[in-house]
């Protein structure tokens, strides 16, 4: 089977992890599998030994030349299917079927990872009513795209995958050397874009009531972002310079997570949780907002605890409950390890990745040999 994936962010997420794993585990099995990226993105340098890898760049999401390349491009490789994988691909895709009319019988799936409402927009309407088959990556999305009026069987769920392999073979690191913390410091991480809707904010709040019970916890927030200036000030305002670290951007975040006591995930909201899956998968602990797909990732008093979002009070004595509890910890740590290798590894996802493709093409056959409806 031909696929061809389209995504068009230039920064590096979770999103562009799983496009990446879908890519490459597509080719592991024998399927041809085209990479469509950014030029500048983080995608397309991570990626840049592939063969198969086509650069494009829509300037905006109504961008008709890129559409008509990307449509051009259909009609060369005559791909099964294509999917695309973040909101302008969706556009740029649906704008490159309609253009090819005839000449592109492509079935069309898109990702959805995103937890917002469908825009109710004449453009973003039409939009979606070109996608064949939406993969959402938690039951919560797929429900909200259902109350937006999709219809039940254009939708599929299939959860966002761990590289177990990769998680595996990241080395261990000495964190406490590498940002000169204390010695022995029980160290609470969060790994996530400095995003209002990440709620790191509410995770400084937390640290400052942490740290007055434990006061040689340390906290290593991890990640870039339009946040990092505001939660600095938070920061020095709460006096916890020597207790909360912006570490920016890291290629090593697993070989991190590996050292972390406890996982923080303190979004707002939150598609289903990468990053959460990626510390289970190194044995990790996890305190998590109960928002969004989060709930189907963590277990409470399973693989970890499930807390209010906005809620530092609550955010705080779940990470005091754990850090006082080594047993608990390591139980919570133990069971999410084998929770996501059940559950959400990346074989398991390209296996229903590679379903769900089957199915639509299936589909399609099939309305291709039945024939007109025969008349009255």
């Amino acid at each position: 089977m031909l696929s061809l994936h389209v995504d068009t962010a230039r920064t590096w997420r979770g999103g562009q992890n799983q496009v990446l794993l879908t890519v490459l585990g597509l080719r592991a099995r024998g399927h041809r599998a085209v990479l469509v990226a950014h030029p500048d993105g983080e995608l397309r340098r991570r990626a840049a030994s592939l063969d198969d890898l086509i650069l494009l760049a829509p300037r905006m999401e109504l961008d008709l030349t890129a559409a008509w390349k990307l449509s051009r491009l259909l009609r060369e490789q005559k791909p099964d299917i294509v999917h695309a994988h973040d909101a302008h691909a969706v556009a740029m895709t649906a704008l490159a079927i309609s253009l090819g009319g005839a000449a592109v019988s492509t079935r069309f799936v898109a990702a959805r990872r995103v937890t917002f409402h469908v825009g109710r927009n004449t453009f973003s309407r039409w939009k979606y009513r070109q996608v064949d088959r939406f993969i959402c990556t938690s039951a919560f999305i797929r429900s909200i795209l259902a109350g937006d009026g999709i219809p039940s069987n254009r939708l599929d769920v299939v959860y966002d995958g761990v590289d177990l392999t990769r998680v595996h073979a990241a080395p261990l690191v000495n964190v406490h050397q590498t940002f000169c913390l204390p010695h022995g410091a029980p160290l609470v991480g969060n790994v996530a874009a400095l995003d209002p809707g990440k709620g790191q904010q509410y995770l400084v709040d937390a640290a400052h009531i942490v740290v007055r019970k434990i006061p040689e916890a340390r906290f290593l927030i991890v990640g870039q972002g339009e946040l990092e200036n505001t939660l600095r000030h938070q920061i020095k305002h709460l006096n916890l310079e020597k207790h909360v670290v912006l570490t920016g951007f890291r290629q090593d975040v697993l070989s991190l997570q590996k050292r972390f006591d406890i996982f923080v995930m303190c979004s707002l909201s939150e598609g289903l949780g990468t990053s959460a899956l990626d510390a289970m998968a190194c044995g990790r602990p996890v305190v998590a907002t109960l928002v969004g797909g989060l709930p189907e990732v963590v277990d409470h008093q399973e693989t970890g605890l499930l807390v209010p979002a906005r809620d530092p009070g609550s955010l705080a004595n779940a990470i005091i409950e754990l850090l006082q509890n080594r047993i608990l910890r390591e139980q919570y740590g133990n069971t999410a390890q084998e929770r996501v290798s059940e559950r959400f590894s990346a074989d398991r996802m390209i296996d229903e990745t590679v379903e769900v493709y089957r199915r639509v093409v299936h589909t399609r056959h099939a309305a291709d040999t039945a024939g007109p409806p025969a008349a009255d």
